[in-house]
């Protein structure tokens, strides 16, 4: 069976260059690509292995780095919690069937998102910036649904409270996300 590129007519003679056993065509060569070494991927993992053990970054950036971890997980754990109040708050307040099912799915949502965004910083993986701007949409969810879904007394201010919350640290999650990518993409100042 042929290779419907043509690639199969490429030969190497005696040096080991390529040379075209047919037509006479100088189409392009295969040739093996080599992956970057000197990427940083902003979280760390891996980056003193190729440095010969040393990391690469300079002390500042290394500081920022864990400093940023280390806030985007607690305020993902944050967010986490808050999830779960949403959806254990209905049985601290009363409420009608419509509120009760929109808190509950809504925390579970906003829980186990956050818990996923907790666990890959933990694990030295980037936050995902798209579960963190979910979870935002989601408290802003919260606080029109309050409204929306005319819940009243305790259940309203909590849900409007913790919306606000949610939103507000979800969005900042997110910030800090799309900059961690930013920072771990863009070239330093040798390249």
């Amino acid at each position: 069976m042929s290779d419907p590129n043509g690639d199969d007519r490429r030969t190497r003679d005696e040096s080991g260059d390529r040379t075209d056993a047919g037509s006479g065509d100088d189409g392009p060569v295969n040739r093996p690509e080599e992956a970057a070494a000197d990427i940083d991927s902003g979280t760390g993992v891996g980056d003193g292995e190729r440095a010969g053990g040393r990391d690469p970054r300079d002390e500042s950036t290394q500081v920022a780095s864990e400093e940023r971890r280390r806030k985007t997980s607690v305020v993902s754990l944050l967010v986490a919690v808050l999830g779960a109040w949403v959806a254990l708050s209905v049985l601290v307040f009363e409420t009608a069937a419509a509120p009760l099912w929109n808190n509950v799915l809504v925390g579970v949502v906003v829980l186990a998102a956050a818990g996923y965004n907790y666990y890959r910083v933990a694990n030295d993986v980037p936050l995902s910036t798209g579960i963190a701007s979910l979870i935002a949409v989601l408290g802003i969810w919260l606080i029109v649904s309050a409204a929306l879904l005319e819940m009243t007394g305790g259940l309203f201010w909590s849900t409007l409270a913790t919306g606000l919350l949610i939103a507000g640290l979800a969005g900042y999650n997110a910030y800090e996300a799309r900059d961690a990518r930013t920072v771990a993409t863009e070239p330093g100042p040798g390249a």
